[in-house]
């Protein structure tokens, strides 16, 4: 297994989920957006550490999508005892962002039997979107940076979804549905593994 710094500020980012979660129940709105804050801003640095000191891995791309999940999961759920308000009149972007986030993870799970951990560009783009128009929208700001950030991550599931169908193996790190009907077209399974970012 590869412990490095990077791979500990997932790790942390797993740990905020069940802060999240509790400061939720006691209707702490300012610390819990707080808290998710940081956890955005490490997901953020773990990722650029990871590149920089040459320390991606695999282990360290499950971890990051299993970090991805939890905190998506106990913001979701912590938004909805903190703002049913706000659940019930962005209802159909909540379902959109359900829906199309959850619906990847099952195709990935039922075929692998694990979480994929693609990281593709589009992904990330969509997650800083979603990242930061979900402050906007915790923060009491508009919705409409959220409903545009939502249709960017239904593209970007869509390819996910597109990249899981294509692999024939779990393969981590893949940058694009592109890439990955390279690496199937090169047959670089299981010999050869590209990385394409963390």
């Amino acid at each position: 297994m590869q412990f490095n710094i990077a791979n500990l500020i997932t790790g942390c980012r797993i740990a905020l989920a069940p802060i999240l979660l509790l400061l939720a129940w006691h209707c702490r709105e300012h610390l819990f957006l707080l808290c998710f804050i940081v956890a955005l801003l490490s997901d953020f640095v773990d990722g650029q550490l990871a590149r920089r000191l040459n320390l991606v891995s695999e282990l360290g791309a499950r971890l990051d999508s299993w970090a991805d999940l939890s905190t998506c999961v106990s913001v979701l759920i912590g938004t909805w005892w903190m703002r049913p308000d706000l659940v019930a009149t962005e209802g159909v972007p909540f379902i959109a962002f359900i829906v199309s986030y959850g619906l990847p993870i099952a195709i990935g799970w039922i075929k692998y039997r694990r979480l994929t951990s693609y990281h593709t560009l589009m992904a990330r783009i969509s997650a800083c979107l979603i990242g930061a128009s979900a402050v906007i929208l915790l923060a009491r700001g508009p919705d409409i940076p959220f409903r545009i950030a939502v249709c960017v991550l239904v593209v970007a599931e869509l390819e996910e979804i597109c990249i899981t169908l294509v692999l024939p193996e779990a393969q981590s790190n893949v940058r694009s549905l592109a890439a990955a009907i390279e690496l199937k077209k090169y047959r670089l399974f299981p010999k050869k593994k590209r990385d394409y970012g963390r």
